[in-house]
């Protein structure tokens, strides 16, 4: 029999000796027997007393206390019962903080520590916490994937105050000079700023800097500016002036021969950097030899101002600066091909798919570094550039994240079909709200090769995803195809066939409007305005009529972006939204 098994004396109340043992588990008849009582009786004492309705708590509560009496009146205590005695004490004072809490259902009252512990300040966790482990993982991740060529701006990087990289597109330069950066304002503690024609391009080093810490080192980066625990800060902007001033860093110049207004941007952007601890970096596909960048490429804005002595003549040539060279004029030039990639280790193309795609003139300029002679564009650069915009500061409406990216706001969308084996191009265009308003390219997709379906599944996406009003599309070629499966959804498609009158208004239309002012994209997007770029006025096969093309024929590309938006604007009429020919609901 147990220990704590209440014993037979004169002086104990049975009833509670009773109810003792009959917690403790023992049966009627037994306790009856034990206390020399009645079965009858110790049945009538459970029934009164509701011993079954109690709770766990109140029976060991109940016991504690008996077996905690028992030995207070012990006479003669033992080191063990004095023992006993304090552990039982203990438990008496929890069984109160249980009765407390189930009256008040605080579990302050249960736990006294917890106010202790709120009466404190909690300590914020470090932001952006990268341990000296985390950090050599970093560092080894970035020497070790680092291509031939890159190894170049790596060591320039050390030495050089400014690098000025003519490159190829998709070598992977704004993915390397955002691991540099990020890298460098590990080691060092200097800021670093990402400025690019847009805030949307230039959050793609952000996404880059993130990816990078996050996949080697677990490291979760948070914050619009980037803030390190060394103080140093890593930021992301677009050419807007009034966000760039007040900022001093490392700098990094990402496509500046597509950035419009060069020469205001530069004043502001070389003030950041202008700290002899600070470098430098301007990298770039080239654009038109008419951009406000090109002298500083040359050297003649170097020259401009300087006595003849002091004036320096540069060797652009590609033989002259593959591997990087210092100029007379204090900057390291390199010049990066799609060849030289492939030749450094960069095994990311299909060098005769690419020459498929494009025309002889644009994969010159696109992938060997050749800048365009605008002068025979139809859309000169400079006419272009009166476009561009940062759209993520300029457009409130405009969520491009967002499921439904314009709202319920109307869209215009243009196609334009690849033609013998080139890319074919969808482009969402806002109307304006209001006559005379602004048009707006919201969005502009690629297509390559010959898939019909895929292109028709993704005329149907867009749909779904904006509230598009009008469809405009060739059905010349693969056009016709993609167009049989449109209609089934969209059977008030409008399709053009091309001739040169057709195609002469289309033009004159994009003209008045650009002219107008009345075109606005994302500065970024420097595919927009080369796609325009390409246009150039010719002659027919017959040499009677003027006509507009970049190429309808199988061995040229034909400027798909930008004839696809030409679909698009090509819904309001020549003359311009008037209120004899339109109407015009503003939906918010």
């Amino acid at each position: 029999m147990s220990d704590i098994t209440t014993p037979q004396t004169p002086d104990l109340d049975p009833r509670r000796a009773a109810r003792s043992l009959y917690w403790q588990g023992w049966r009627i008849a037994r306790i009856a027997e034990h206390l020399g009582e009645k079965p009858a009786t110790i049945h009538s004492w459970k029934r009164r007393d509701s011993w079954d309705d109690s709770d766990p708590t109140e029976r060991i509560a109940s016991t504690i206390e008996s077996r905690l009496q028992q030995l207070i009146l012990k006479e003669h205590k033992e080191g063990i019962d004095f023992k006993e005695i304090d552990l039982l004490g203990r438990q008496v004072e929890r069984m109160a903080r249980v009765g407390k809490y189930q009256e008040t259902g605080k579990e302050i009252d249960l736990n006294p520590k917890i106010a202790n512990r709120n009466s404190v300040p909690k300590r914020q966790p470090e932001k952006n916490a990268i341990s000296e482990e985390q950090q050599k993982l970093l560092e080894e991740a970035f020497l070790d994937r680092m291509f031939d060529y890159q190894k170049h701006w790596y060591r320039a990087g050390l030495v050089e105050r400014i690098r000025n990289i003519l490159k190829s597109r998709q070598i992977g330069a704004t993915y390397y000079f955002a691991h540099e950066a990020f890298i460098d304002a590990l080691k060092t503690g200097r800021n670093q700023i990402f400025l690019s024609a847009s805030k949307a391009q230039a959050f793609q080093f952000r996404s880059y800097i993130v990816d990078f810490a996050k996949e080697v080192a677990d490291v979760e980066l948070k914050g619009e500016v980037i803030k390190l625990p060394n103080a140093a800060e890593l930021m992301f902007l677009g050419t807007n002036s009034r966000t760039a001033q007040g900022r001093h860093g490392n700098l990094y110049l990402d496509e500046y021969f597509w950035i419009p207004r060069y020469r205001e941007l530069k004043k502001l952007a070389s003030g950041m950097a202008s700290q002899k601890q600070y470098r430098m970096t301007y990298f770039s596909t080239p654009s038109a030899m008419s951009h406000e960048a090109y002298p500083v490429w040359t050297g003649e804005a170097f020259n401009k101002g300087r006595q003849k002595i002091e004036h320096v003549k540069l060797d652009l040539s590609h033989a002259a600066l593959c591997k990087g060279l210092t100029c007379p004029d204090g900057q390291w030039r390199q010049i990066v091909t799609i060849l030289d990639a492939l030749a450094g280790g960069c095994d990311l193309f299909d060098l005769d798919r690419l020459r498929l795609e494009n025309t002889p003139e644009e994969f010159a300029q696109l992938f060997m570094c050749q800048f365009i002679d605008d002068g025979e564009s139809v859309f000169g650069f400079s006419l272009m550039q009166r476009g561009m915009v940062d759209s993520w500061e300029v457009w409130d409406d405009w969520k491009p994240f967002s499921l439904r990216p314009f709202g319920n706001k109307p869209v215009w969308v243009g196609y334009d079909p690849s033609n013998g084996g080139d890319k074919a191009a969808l482009v969402v265009l806002a109307p304006p709200m209001v006559p005379g308003g602004k048009f707006r390219i919201l969005e502009r997709i690629q297509f390559h090769g010959s898939d019909y379906e895929g292109q028709a599944k993704m005329i149907k996406a867009t749909c779904d995803r904006f509230n598009v009003a009008y469809i405009g599309m060739d059905v010349t070629g693969i056009g016709s195809a993609v167009y049989q499966l449109v209609k089934q959804f969209r059977p008030d498609t409008v399709t053009f066939t091309y001739n040169v009158e057709l195609k002469t208004k289309m033009v004159l239309k994009a003209l008045n409007v650009l002219h107008n002012g009345r075109l606005e994209y994302d500065a970024g997007h420097t595919d927009i305005a080369a796609s325009f770029m390409a246009i150039k006025k010719t002659l027919t096969a017959s040499g009677r009529q003027a006509t507009y093309q970049a190429g309808r024929s199988e061995d040229t590309s034909h400027a798909d972006i930008a004839w696809a938006a030409m679909h698009a604007l090509f819904n309001e009429p020549l003359e311009g939204a008037t209120a004899a020919n339109s109407s015009f609901m503003e939906i918010s």
